[in-house]
């Protein structure tokens, strides 16, 4: 479902609604301060590294996860991703295998993310947490939960979108952000902020004042995949946090996108749909064209009709990260 557009108001001018809703989000807040207070966390015996975010939706955490599992096992480390599987109809923990597995038992994300290092579903966190350390993993990426305590943190990447930053900064309902954004940074070791120059300038002059941890400037970079996308007619379709984002990228791309099709973010591509999407691709002579996390909920005599652009998370530095993993104890000094 699209956010209302006052989410996305300056934070001095929240709008309309967001005042109307501003008590709301006061009991919002008040619960969510009582819930991190209240609720003892799993020590596991490994480190355990977050990737969360302060805002309701998608702001990059899945290329986060990548990104760092890739790193840590190139050095050598054991590695395994936890996931809540949104989406998913298996409440866990259970080990993902893409050969066994659809989007619709473990959830898209970790279909994704299985590809790049083994990967557990959980609902309950802890125990994915407890599943991935019998397994003999050395680090564990936890994919989202920053506002969930039932797992001790040795260290917490916040991922911000630098084109949405805080939206107008208020909590749900009035806003879109999970919880005040002081209180999350007070549990954050590094901020990680991904956009491409004109977004991060932008971010910086409106929320630079709000942050006091470390802040990490990071892109997402379509993979070199050998496809010559310039001038090809596509209808592009996209069901994650910020399906423009998706289509922006195509069109750097040089693609022609003859139709855009925005989807919900998890959205179901049924059979239907997907026969729909295909008729009229062929009535336009475009090529179907969708993302990786799309992808992998396509059903299986689509798979082959749809082109994928892949895209990776590259830093600008890696050095403020790999100092707080040596802070943490989960590299060596």
């Amino acid at each position: 479902m699209k956010p209302p557009n006052f989410w996305n108001h300056a934070p001095d001018q929240p709008g309309l609604f967001g005042t109307l809703l501003a008590p709301l989000a006061a009991v919002s807040t008040y619960l969510g301060a009582r819930r991190l207070a209240k609720t003892s966390s799993y020590k596991a015996s490994v480190p355990v590294i977050c990737i969360g975010n302060i805002n309701i939706g998608g702001t990059g955490k899945t290329p986060t996860a990548i990104a760092l599992a890739g790193r840590l096992i190139s050095d050598g480390y054991v590695v395994h991703i936890v996931s809540r599987g949104y989406g998913g109809s298996h409440n866990g923990p259970v080990r993902v295998l893409p050969t066994n597995h659809t989007a619709e038992i473990v959830g898209d994300e970790p279909l994704l993310l299985a590809a790049f290092a083994p990967t557990w579903v959980s609902k309950d966190r802890a125990h994915g947490v407890r599943a991935a350390e019998l397994d003999g993993a050395e680090i564990i990426i936890l994919d989202d939960g920053f506002q969930n305590p039932s797992v001790h943190k040795d260290l917490s990447i916040i991922v911000a979108d630098a084109r949405i930053g805080f939206g107008n900064g208020r909590v749900f309902p009035a806003g879109p952000l999970r919880e005040p954004i002081e209180r999350g940074l007070q549990r954050a070791d590094i901020i990680l902020v991904i956009g491409d120059d004109a977004s991060q300038n932008n971010f910086a002059d409106t929320w630079q004042r709000k942050i006091s941890v470390p802040q990490v400037t990071g892109q997402l970079s379509p993979l070199e995949t050998g496809m010559d996308w310039q001038g090809m007619r596509v209808l592009a379709f996209a069901g994650i946090g910020h399906p423009e984002k998706f289509f922006a990228t195509l069109r750097s791309l040089g693609a022609d996108i003859i139709e855009a099709v925005a989807l919900d973010d998890h959205q179901k591509l049924s059979g239907t749909l997907m026969k729909r999407l295909d008729h009229q691709a062929k009535s336009l002579n475009a090529q179907l064209v969708t993302t990786e996390k799309d992808a992998v909920r396509l059903p299986a005599h689509f798979k082959s009709q749809v082109l994928t652009v892949p895209v990776r998370l590259q830093l600008a530095s890696w050095d403020d990260v790999d100092k707080a993993l040596r802070r943490a104890g989960i590299i060596p000094a």
